[in-house]
């Protein structure tokens, strides 16, 4: 993912974002049809879409006069590059640092901290046989 301003969704991207990845495709109506209510207005969400697509995020394909939408950016690429930032710009790049506070601020269980500590033993296993 590109490291520009316009990489970064505003909050009514991402709850459109959102959609679209769970959907995997989809119609403006078929995302508007799964906003709470009150839903917003059709021609806002189509506006968003298209500033999606603008974007980088969110591609279609052209049936007749239908437009239908998906996903270009993975969920898990667009959180990846928001933690990534999120690190960088407040903890330093200190993955210790964010990992902690996570810890102390959301009063994991021992058995939460237990699985957490077995996933990053995995990857560092991995990491270690690729060298």
């Amino acid at each position: 993912m590109k490291k520009r301003n316009d990489m970064y969704l505003t909050r009514a991207e991402e709850q459109i974002m959102k959609i679209l990845w769970e959907l995997g495709e989809g119609l403006v109506k078929d995302i508007l049809e799964r906003f709470p209510d009150p839903k917003p207005a059709r021609n806002t969400v189509s506006t968003i879409v298209r500033i999606l697509e603008n974007k980088g995020f969110v591609d279609h394909r052209v049936y007749g006069n239908i437009h239908l939408y998906f996903p270009v950016v993975s969920k898990q690429s667009y959180s990846k590059h928001q933690l990534s930032y999120l690190m960088e710009n407040y903890f330093h790049n200190s993955f210790t640092s964010m990992a902690s506070l996570f810890a102390t601020e959301k009063d994991l269980t021992v058995e939460e901290l237990d699985l957490i500590l077995e996933d990053l033993s995995k990857e560092i296993k991995k990491g270690e046989s690729h060298e």
